[in-house]
């Protein structure tokens, strides 16, 4: 038998990215790299740093905590306080220096390239350049077969605006809302009047959330009708936040170093670079110096701004009811099934980036408990998702079930996390399947769905008779 049709399909395992949500998308990978089956594939570690340059990784790195424990090293990019950074607050601009990062922790590949080092990519890129559709653009361009959505749904399914207009079109029930530009909220001079307009529109409490975000990054609940709250979440929402000179002042060293830290965080505060007014600070040193020196001759507010900032945000009603995760598969075309939800049962506490992906802070009960034809209602709604944006492979549906037995659908998506405590393996667990065996399934659906709908796809039609040779 040709050695070349029994050796592992190599797999890139794209991980990273320059998303808010790269720390998720690099722990994904890092399941996705231990899961494969090692008799069908071959891992490729692909990091793609927040410069969106493409890094063979050296696969060490791989059991590393979080992106910023080794790029760029702490040794050799020391910051104020020794608060690590990422890449994109090295701003000298030279490509060159850049590349001595890179090669301290792999090699930089060209997209042109890709085809030397894998045969399909896995995509556990989240957010922004990950899950909507330019990276899937990036790779049918270059004839590369990739898992999970194609470029429309993954296009539709990271915007938050338009799917509320998709869904109310097709009769799913999803929160009323209303949307908030930054330009509107930074403009306007009577804040309560908005305050009022936004409990006339949607109710109160509501949920502020960035329009492209996921991983519960930006989220906020509003509970009274309070301007504080509200201007502390919408501000939360834009990535943006304001500091006043009798907070700066009562604030110890340590105090700040712990507000830079936080700020410093892609998950949690609103990141580097960030602007004042028109000036750009790309490092806390230099932002630290920046607000000491402005508060030290005047009293007045600062404004700092993300240079990531989001253009307008979504402001919802707040759905009182047990909140739930779908896994839906496509087994083959045509034929989709949604797995056994999941019940997140978090009490009091928000379910956000911490309580989401850190153990231990919310329960998660899979299947969760109701009566047989609910649980059938809730996986029929989200197979009903998965058809109206078109999604291929997989995707998770998050929503509510209020004690009126009404079922809310929001925030689709095309990309999930994979970390060891997902939802996506507790579901699968449930049709006994394992990880190995659902990232297999993952590969060999994708490559089917890719044959589908790109029949240029010279090398697509090979490589699956190749993987269905290797299974049998």
């Amino acid at each position: 038998m040709n050695n070349a049709t029994t050796a592992p399909i190599k797999v890139g395992v794209f991980l990273g990215g320059s998303s808010r949500e790269r720390e998720i998308s690099f722990a994904s990978g890092r399941t996705v790299y231990d899961h494969l089956d090692r008799k069908l594939f071959e891992p490729v570690p692909i990091f793609v740093d927040s410069l969106r340059n493409f890094i063979l990784l050296n696969w060490q790195y791989l059991y590393q905590g979080t992106i910023r424990e080794f790029y760029p090293s702490v040794s050799t990019f020391p910051s104020v306080f020794g608060i690590p950074l990422y890449i994109e607050s090295l701003h000298d601009g030279d490509a060159q220096h850049t590349e001595k990062f890179i090669e301290t922790i792999g090699k930089k590949i060209e997209a042109s390239d890709f085809h030397k080092h894998f045969d399909i990519a896995f995509l556990c890129l989240n957010g922004p350049y990950g899950e909507d559709g330019t990276i899937q653009g990036l790779l049918e361009w270059y004839e590369i077969p990739y898992s999970g959505a194609g470029i429309l749904p993954s296009a539709l399914g990271i915007n938050k605006v338009f799917q509320k207009k998709l869904l109310k079109d097709a009769g799913i029930l999803t929160p009323s809302s209303m949307i908030l530009f930054q330009k509107e909220w930074l403009s306007v001079t009577n804040k309560k009047d908005l305050l009022d307009h936004i409990i006339t529109t949607v109710g109160l409490p509501f949920v502020v959330k960035s329009s492209i975000q996921g991983s519960s990054i930006g989220v906020s609940m509003v509970k009274n009708q309070c301007m504080d709250e509200l201007t502390t979440a919408v501000n939360r929402g834009f990535f943006m936040e304001k500091i006043d000179f009798h907070t700066w002042n009562r604030y110890t060293l340590e105090d700040k170093k712990v507000w830079l830290n936080k700020l410093t965080d892609v998950r949690e505060g609103i990141g580097f670079p960030v602007c004042i007014k028109e000036q750009v600070f790309y490092t806390p040193s230099a932002l630290l110096a920046y607000m000491e020196h402005h508060f030290a001759i005047e009293k007045t507010n600062i404004l700092l701004i993300s240079t990531e900032a989001e253009e307008e945000i979504v402001i919802e009603a707040f759905i009182n009811g047990r909140e739930f995760s779908c896994i839906v598969l496509e087994e083959k075309k045509g034929n989709i099934i949604a797995l056994p939800p999941t019940e997140i049962q978090k009490g009091e506490i928000p379910f956000d980036y911490r309580a989401k992906y850190l153990p231990g802070i919310v329960r998660k009960q899979t299947p969760m408990c109701l009566p047989a034809d609910m649980l059938h209602t809730i996986r029929k709604n989200a197979v009903s998702l998965f058809t109206l944006l078109n999604c291929t492979v997989y995707a998770r549906i998050d929503g509510f079930i209020t004690d009126n037995e009404d079922i809310f659908l929001n925030d689709p998506n095309t990309t999930v996390g994979m970390n060891p405590s997902s939802f996506f393996f507790h579901q699968a667990a449930e049709i006994g399947l394992n990880p190995t065996q659902l990232l297999t399934f993952i590969i060999k659906r994708s490559l089917e769905a890719r044959k589908e709908a790109y029949k240029g796809y010279l090398t697509v039609s090979a490589l699956l008779e190749r993987l269905l040779k290797m299974l049998s």
